[in-house]
């Protein structure tokens, strides 16, 4: 469910679930984990896409519907996917076409460089649900500031590409969804061809700045996330939108 492939310095690391739109369940968010870490070494840059026709529409919903250890596998395994790509030493572009969702929105925040489309769907729709998307918040706030983290990731509505790049939450904005990778891949190459020492240092500065690196804030967020697992509000709300 998660493909690497190289060109050359450049990794590309691939949700591999397009019947489901890429939606996670536990093992396909370790193994994207995995996947980062693998490509410390060796990639001067990064790009994290989805095949098919959505880059990723969050958790798999119908996997946690009674069964809050799953729920909360994957709320602590999105939060360590978040940090290990901002902990990836070179930049990391992510190629967000068609929808970025919940979860899939959410790990928008761990790429130096997020790609989209005009017509792609993005957003946090988890608070009718009874879930909280703090574990987000840390990330999202150091995109693109406070004020707008609090309107994305309280209010449910989704938004669009344009709406995106506006607030900040993505950095290009494209006509059509095909050409997201091709110019996320564009972009990594083009990193991948500079001095790796000076690009490096630089997103450790970055990080250093917008504190994506701080363990306590990831460590409490991913908390009060964890702390609406198994309610019965929770419970009702997967309930309701299963039987859509």
């Amino acid at each position: 469910m998660i493909e690497t492939e190289w060109q050359h310095a450049v990794a590309l690391i691939h949700l591999n679930r397009p019947e489901k739109r890429n939606a996670l369940m536990p093992d396909m968010v370790d193994g994207l984990i995995s996947a980062i870490e693998s490509t410390r070494d060796r990639a001067k840059a990064v790009v994290v896409s989805g095949r098919g026709d959505a880059f990723c529409s969050g958790f798999d919903l119908a996997l946690c519907f009674d069964a809050p250890g799953v729920l909360a596998a994957l709320l602590r395994g999105l939060s360590r996917s978040i940090q290990t790509l901002r902990r990836h030493p070179s930049p990391v572009i992510i190629a967000a076409h068609g929808a970025a969702i919940a979860g899939g929105c959410a790990l928008l925040g761990g790429g130096d460089l997020v790609i989209t489309n005009a017509e792609a769907k993005l957003g946090y729709p988890v608070t009718p649900l009874g879930i909280s998307p703090a574990v987000s918040a840390p990330f999202l706030a150091a995109a693109v500031g406070s004020g707008q983290a609090r309107a994305r990731l309280l209010d449910p509505k989704l938004i669009d590409g344009r709406e995106a790049l506006r607030i900040g939450l993505a950095h290009e904005c494209l006509p059509s969804s095909s050409e997201v990778i091709t110019r996320a891949l564009a972009i990594a190459q083009d990193l991948a061809a500079k001095p790796r020492c000076g690009v490096e240092a630089t997103k450790t500065w970055l990080n250093e700045l917008d504190g994506s690196l701080n363990d306590a804030r990831a460590s409490s967020s991913l908390t009060a996330s964890l702390q609406l697992v198994g309610s019965e509000e929770e419970r009702q709300g997967l309930a309701r939108f299963l039987k859509r």
